[in-house]
């Protein structure tokens, strides 16, 4: 007979702390993950202690996802206006006084270095959310009007740096707030609308519109350089167009079922630039082939649904349109970084999630399923 005062097996003393793990969510990033490892082995191996690092990292992520999946949805609310207050904070401070490297003012030191915009990509789904969570059933067109200026201000800053990528992610999770709390499709359809059309004349006057003296407004030289690189590559294929015609070639070169894991000619000869972050989807779709890019999109997919789901199912309105928004960061994250290197997208600095390496989009990324983890787990609570 067992003494009362027998510790319980190791098991039974960690299962409370796995109850808050979402079992769909945690496989999709777990076979996204081991898909990571292997490309990073592969393109890294060569390249300093890339894949030890990345390793560290996603220890590090699943750490902050293993304690931000025990952290109620309440109290992430309450944190939603201190770190927006504190991001906004930073990335003024940043235009006034931050490190400029390769020509992009996006640093600040504050005793360690670091990229305050990164910040912005979970502080902006967690301020809207609680901005429309503060009025719900009483929403009025005035209140998206503010919602729309708290995204814009961070923006704005983000654009100015200039930082186009993370700019364009934490758009793309404010604008999913603002839509799914109830944003009318009116208001929707003429930007698109417009934005159909300026791509289509931009397409019928490319010749005249990337002649050599022509500026377009708005836009920095390099971002009007990287849409007519996009439109012809072969404008300048040793210089911009390099990094978009060697990604089409190392993604033409796996054919059906790859060239074989540690096989790949462009990556291993060094023609594909960035193989191990913003480019290195060419380099899984060189060893890897259509078959091998089929199952990465099948992960993404899956994990992008099960965000979905868990969203639908939250308890409230806070949990339901943090957690969309946070869904639509993995899916801006993976259609933005494979579409430009297969050069549908121009080239813009997002990384593959949990593909690329890169310790701080890493670590928001397991914040980011974190959020998931917690809000999946309110909502089995609810119903308990």
């Amino acid at each position: 007979m067992a003494s009362v005062f027998d510790k319980p097996p190791v098991w039974r003393r960690i299962a409370p702390w796995l109850q808050g793990f979402d079992g769909p969510l945690a496989f999709a990033v777990f076979l996204l993950a081991c898909a990571g490892l292997l490309t990073m082995y592969s393109s890294g191996f060569d390249h300093g202690t890339r894949f030890e690092d990345h390793a560290r990292n996603m220890l590090i992520a699943a750490s902050i996802m293993f304690v931000v999946a025990q952290v109620p949805p309440q109290r992430l609310m309450a944190l939603a206006v201190p770190l927006y207050m504190a991001g906004v904070a930073l990335l003024v401070a940043v235009a006034v006084f931050g490190i400029t490297k390769k020509g992009a003012r996006r640093w600040i030191n504050i005793g360690i270095t670091i990229q305050p915009s990164e910040i912005l990509k979970i502080a902006m789904p967690l301020m809207l959310a609680w901005w429309f969570q503060k009025r719900e059933g009483q929403l009025r067109p005035l209140d998206f009007g503010v919602a729309a200026l708290l995204l814009g201000a961070p923006v704005a800053l983000i654009m100015k740096q200039p930082d186009l990528g993370t700019a364009l992610l934490i758009l793309a999770a404010g604008l999913s707030v603002i839509f799914y709390a109830g944003m009318s499709w009116k208001l929707v359809i003429p930007p698109l609308a417009l934005g159909v059309v300026g791509v289509g004349l931009i397409v019928a006057f490319e010749p005249a519109l990337c002649a050599d003296g022509v500026r377009w407004p708005v836009l920095h030289d390099y971002q009007q350089q990287r849409i007519c690189t996009l439109l012809d590559p072969t404008r300048d294929p040793l210089g911009k167009g390099f990094h978009i015609i060697q990604g089409m070639i190392a993604i033409g070169s796996g054919g059906v079922t790859g060239m074989g894991f540690m096989k790949g000619t462009q990556t291993h000869l060094e023609f594909i630039p960035e193989r191990t972050t913003d480019f290195i989807f060419a380099a899984f779709s060189e060893e890897f082939g259509l078959l091998g890019n089929l199952c990465l999109i099948a992960a993404f997919v899956f994990l992008i649904l099960r965000g979905l789901a868990i969203a639908l199912e939250a308890p409230t309105l806070f949990s339901r349109l943090l957690a969309g928004s946070v869904t639509m960061i993995f899916f801006t994250y993976a259609f933005v970084n494979m579409g430009m290197v297969s050069g549908i997208l121009p080239v813009v600095g997002v990384p593959l999630p949990f593909i690329s390496y890169g310790g701080t989009a890493m670590v928001t990324l397991g914040l980011a399923v974190g959020i998931l983890m917690a809000i999946a787990n309110s909502k089995r609570l609810v119903q308990s």
